[in-house]
């Protein structure tokens, strides 16, 4: 267990590793298609520098500064060099739309903004009008840095050191914003203390497993956004920890997979999609090569020398038989050698978070020699919650409660936590914050379950929130009711929980339907011809394209499957009301579900 240090801010880090090792390799940074070391040293010193240009450009001790760009090795000199002189960056996801860029923005009363390019600087001035706070626009790719850096030049060093200095652990770090899900995103208040905590507590207790092998120089490559909490925690978590960072701004395995195999990160913190995508490629290969069969019973020893092992750890078997070890030692060359090269050849466990995982999937991983360590985690609580200990780890689960936090299952099963990774409260928001936090703890909002060893198991959401296996939490309200503003559209109910992306089904108002059929020539049709019909189809996809309009890329509808009948109260599946009831309808067209994700 760690407790937040008593003093300084998340800058300190950075100059006190330059003091101590200046040479050490602490990033690693692309340029011209190669990857080049940063050390302890070159790090402090730009940090500095863009301190100093930021202050000089009229940045002040608590101004909270908007940073809009991918996952970029920019991002974190601009956090570290923000934090320096005291003050907040706030994060912004490239993909978002200019209202909800707006409203973080004028919520917050950012002062200055970076963009990564052009396009984003487009959306920042699309609302900047109602932006009065809002003073400076940097854009990385127009070379900003050079020129914060010259006009630093003149600024003492120590001028830095004391905005510094002034910097407390209960300083506000960051303001990162919900996903709105409840109405308009909420800002999330999070200071030095939360972040120094949450980061050295991964650290000290899973430190061990950021290396491929004992002794070896522990590195990670970053394809988080850096928008999202986890990201932000792994960026300060690698910092403090000397693990050497690398950032990867495109999550499309074309750059991905070229950049981990050139990398070759010794752990890696991701998503479940991420190992989706690993495992399916795999897959593809195999019967492209005409070896599904083998393909097939190599996770299927994977899965069971897993669960093994797994069953040994807690003392409930003896773990593989020896026909079991030697099947799963043929494969190692053939298969699983092959799984870990698609991840840069060095990796041997991995952390997932920001949903939930196959318990399947964990264990092929882990059969194919990457221990996946799932945990669980908010915004409001700094990234991770809880998480799988090194030691043991019990797939299907989010593992216990990081050291030093308490998990507690509330009488209507909602998850609470408590801790010193917990938030400050939301922003301008007294009454939400109020509705979350009581005496310290945190209501999640989430549904769960304790084990009798203190694992978690995320069982559901208080509100029905989506969050696709990329980490993304989308509101699926405003979706569905722009969908139904179509005059065809009965009802639409959007999906995507635990999947890469957000579907919908949809139904159809039968009296507008016979109406447009008449309009355009064409015969009544029976349900289930009527479904099938290309031009009715590309009415739907219209109403489709519509509602996409109100959210960035990743919360947006993908695909969707037009159904021949409605969803109704007789059939359980609606409320007296009329609502839909989402998992109810899910159970009833699991099958069309599925069908939207292959």
């Amino acid at each position: 267990m760690v407790t937040a240090p008593q003093v300084g801010g998340l800058a300190d880090v950075v100059f006190d590793h330059a003091e101590d090792d200046p040479h050490r390799p602490a990033l690693g940074r692309k340029k011209d298609g190669r990857w080049h070391d940063v050390s302890s040293g070159e790090f402090r010193d730009e940090v500095l520098a863009l301190a100093k240009g930021l202050l000089a450009d009229g940045v002040r001790f608590g101004d909270r500064v908007a940073i809009m760009c991918r996952t970029r090795y920019e991002w974190t000199l601009f956090d570290f060099a923000l934090w320096a002189v005291g003050a907040q960056p706030i994060p912004v996801y490239p993909t978002s739309s200019a209202e909800q860029v707006f409203w973080m923005l004028y919520d917050s009363e950012v002062t200055a903004c970076m963009v990564e390019h052009e396009d984003h600087a487009m959306t920042i001035g699309s609302v900047i009008d109602r932006l009065p706070n809002l003073r400076r626009l940097w854009q990385l790719d127009a070379g900003v840095l050079d020129e914060l850096f010259a006009a630093g030049a003149q600024v003492d060093d120590e001028v830095v050191h004391r905005h510094r200095r002034a910097v407390t652990p209960d300083s506000v770090a960051t303001v990162i914003y919900t996903s709105g899900t409840t109405g308009r995103p909420k800002g999330c208040v999070i200071t030095h203390a939360n972040l120094m905590y949450e980061g050295d507590t991964m650290i000290s207790r899973w430190e061990p497993v950021f290396h491929s092998k004992r002794g070896d120089e522990a590195s990670t490559l970053l394809f988080l956004p850096l928008a999202h909490v986890f990201g932000r925690m792994v960026e300060v978590a690698t910092v403090r920890g000397r693990v050497k960072l690398g950032h990867q701004p495109e999550l499309a395995a074309r750059a991905l997979l070229p950049d981990l195999a050139a990398f070759r990160p010794t752990f890696i913190l991701a998503v479940p999609y991420i190992f989706e995508k690993v495992f399916n490629a795999a897959r593809r290969k195999a019967e492209a090569d005409g070896k599904s069969g083998p393909f097939e019973k190599a996770v299927d020893v994977a899965v069971r020398y897993a669960e093994a092992m797994e069953h040994k750890a807690f003392g409930m078997g003896p773990g593989p038989s020896a026909g079991l070890r030697m099947q799963h030692q043929f494969f190692e060359k053939v298969v699983y050698s092959k799984v870990r090269d698609a991840l840069g050849g060095r990796v041997r466990h991995a952390m997932s978070g920001g949903s939930g995982m196959d318990r399947r999937l964990g264990l092929f991983f882990e059969g194919a020699g990457v221990t996946i360590y799932e945990g669980y985690g908010l915004t409001e609580s700094s990234a991770a919650a809880t998480a799988n200990p090194p030691e043991r780890t019990r797939y299907g689960t989010v593992g216990q409660p990081i050291p030093g936090s308490t998990v507690h299952i509330a009488d209507d099963g909602e998850v609470w936590v408590y801790g010193q990774n917990v938030f400050a409260g939301y922003l301008n928001s007294p009454k939400a914050t109020d509705a979350v936090l009581n005496d310290g703890w945190l209501a999640t909002g989430d549904l769960g379950s304790l084990d009798e060893d203190g694992y978690l198991t995320i069982t559901g959401r208080k509100k029905e929130i989506l969050v696709t296996s990329g980490g993304k939490s989308v509101s699926p309200a405003a979706l569905e009711e722009r969908v139904r503003a179509h005059p065809l559209i009965a009802q639409c109910l959007a999906v995507g929980n635990d999947r890469p992306y957000i579907a919908a089904l949809v139904t159809l108002d039968q009296e507008a339907v016979e109406h447009w059929l008449s309009m355009h020539g064409k015969p009544s049709m029976a349900p289930a011809a009527l479904v099938r019909d290309p031009d009715l189809e590309t009415e739907v996809r219209r109403a489709v394209v519509a509602a996409n309009t109100l959210v960035s890329q990743a919360e947006s509808i993908r695909t969707f499957r037009i159904l021949a009948h409605q969803f109704s109260e007789e059939h359980g599946l609606l409320t007296p009301s009329l609502k839909l009831k989402r998992k109810a309808i899910e159970t009833a067209y699991s099958d069309e579900v599925e069908a939207l994700y292959h």
